[in-house]
């Protein structure tokens, strides 16, 4: 194992992760879905707390294992999360519920996300979360920016694509994509970004006035 991966290793097993996200966690794998890694976790909830979140849009529900993150970092926080896959759905609301989350700090929607970002209020969100299909990762990128009011935060786990965004030789389409993303918003004036190598990438983005 190289140092590199050890840190990445350790980086997840030094994070304490609850009960009710360790059988969240449990259950998308079972259900073939690969929830953020404790570390990612870790970091989406200190970023929930020190931004005081109090509406969370998640683009990408998966088994719950996010929201459980950022849920948990903000108490009076409202999350809002979208998935096309209703069983995934149905996990989440599980997992939630155990957690203790009341019914009135969720609200989840069924539906392929090209179909409901267009209806989402724009400039309403503290913090959104994206994801979801990584094939539509500069479309839902775009959406998310259109709903973070000015001063929110847009978060991309997965943002290095299994390594491949820093290899120049990986040109399939998702690593383009991905790249695409990362690269445009260095150079941006309408935000502020920087990316995380922990879990699998963390992109951040902070939206300017």
């Amino acid at each position: 194992m190289s140092t590199q991966e050890s840190n990445w290793k350790y980086t997840d097993d030094v994070v304490d992760e609850s009960e009710a996200i360790r059988s969240a966690r449990a259950q998308s794998l079972e259900l073939g879905v690969t929830p953020v890694t404790p570390g990612t976790g870790a970091q989406l909830a200190l970023i929930a707390a020190a931004s005081a979140a109090r509406n969370i849009m998640e683009i990408g529900t998966g088994c719950g294992v996010s929201g459980l993150w950022m849920l948990s970092a903000q108490p009076r926080s409202v999350l809002t999360t979208i998935d096309s896959e209703s069983e995934h759905l149905g996990a989440a609301r599980s997992a939630f519920t155990d957690a203790g989350i009341g019914s009135a700090r969720t609200r989840l929607i069924t539906g392929r996300t090209h179909e409901v970002l267009p209806r989402m209020n724009e400039d309403s969100y503290d913090l959104v979360l994206v994801d979801a299909d990584p094939g539509e990762v500069i479309e839902n990128v775009e959406h998310a920016l259109r709903l973070a009011r000015v001063g929110g935060t847009v978060l991309i786990p997965r943002a290095l694509h299994k390594g491949k965004v820093a290899d120049p030789v990986q040109r399939d389409d998702v690593t383009s994509a991905f790249r695409s993303v990362i690269e445009e918003v260095a150079t941006s004036d309408a935000v502020v970004s920087a990316i995380s190598p922990v879990g699998d990438g963390l992109l951040q983005l902070t939206k300017l006035g």
